[in-house]
């Protein structure tokens, strides 16, 4: 499914330019297509994009302050209410809008997940790229480094550093970009290894290309579809990062997350009698995650031709 993109010449600079977008637009477009074909990944898709929808107009969608202690029609105080029509999603212990703190909750959390993503699929990335095609010290050193993120024990490191440094959302991004960008740079540069060999590489060479039009110009397009995969794997490795955190106490107290929202209910005690403040969290975690987990599995057809003739 991975489109080859080898040079031809064009007259101007902005002729390539457009060349380039326009063989990347049509690139982007058949992989989702591969996704939209793969029933779970089309699900996938589509609750991704509901979370992003949430993400983006949850202010407008909140009906009532999350942090404020709420009252029913009869003026009794909302503590531990079920789902009814007055509270879609129930209450806590302290009367508060659990519907109102999953939306908050969803903003949060896809900030961190996507932001973490990006951060730590581009940072793999450049050194897959870099290791691979330079090979030699430079692929040596930066494999030691990877190894050494790789001893890194994950959820306990990301606690250490969230610890030290501060319980902020920016720094719960960088801790989990400092971990989960490992495995994704392995990969990139053995595929960067194997795409470096190709004869419109060694052609762009011949024609005196520098080395960082070849990598970025060149071997960057056609490993595209590895990039998007391991981007929708690192989102989903983020998201239960942060849950982990949170409920561990490690996260942004000012934030209000789906980690937070379970350790709020096992500070409470109520784990055992409030059966929606547990389910719902929980539920929505396992969705988005599985959300990205499927997107990834219809996507390694793009990623991994030969899976299709299966």
């Amino acid at each position: 499914m991975s489109i080859k993109i080898t040079e031809t010449a064009a007259p101007t600079g902005a002729g390539r330019a457009m060349r380039s977008a326009t063989l990347l637009k049509r690139e982007i477009g058949q992989n989702f297509r591969v996704i939209f074909a793969d029933r779970l990944g089309a699900f996938g898709a589509i609750v991704i994009v509901v979370a992003t929808l949430v993400a983006i107009f949850g202010p407008w969608l909140i009906s009532q302050d999350p942090y404020e202690s709420l009252k029913m029609a009869n003026g009794r105080m909302a503590v531990l209410q079920p789902p009814s029509a007055e509270f879609p999603l129930g209450t806590t212990n302290l009367a508060r809008d659990l519907l109102s703190q999953m939306i908050l909750a969803t903003r949060t959390t896809m900030i961190i997940g996507v932001a973490s993503g990006l951060v730590s699929i581009l940072v793999g990335a450049n050194i897959g790229l870099i290791a691979g095609y330079y090979g030699g010290r430079v692929d040596n050193i930066l494999m030691r480094i990877t190894d050494v993120a790789y001893g890194m024990p994950f959820l306990p490191f990301i606690i250490v550093l969230i610890s030290l440094f501060g319980r902020s959302i920016s720094f719960v991004i960088l801790a989990i970009v400092l971990i989960v960008w490992r495995t994704s740079a392995r990969v990139i540069r053995a595929q960067t290894m194997a795409v470096k060999q190709r004869q419109f590489v060694m052609f762009a060479r011949a024609r005196g290309a520098s080395d960082l039009r070849i990598i970025y110009r060149h071997i960057a397009p056609n490993i595209l579809p590895l990039l998007l995969l391991y981007t929708s794997f690192n989102i989903a490795w983020a998201i239960v990062t942060e849950a982990s955190a949170s409920f561990l106490g490690f996260g942004d107290p000012n934030a209000v997350t789906w980690g937070s929202i379970l350790q709020d209910l096992w500070a409470s005690g109520y784990t055992q009698t409030a059966w929606w403040w547990f389910i719902e969290p929980s539920a929505a975690i396992v969705l988005l995650v599985s959300a990205f987990v499927f997107v990834s599995r219809a996507y390694e057809v793009v990623a991994n031709p030969r899976l299709g003739d299966r």
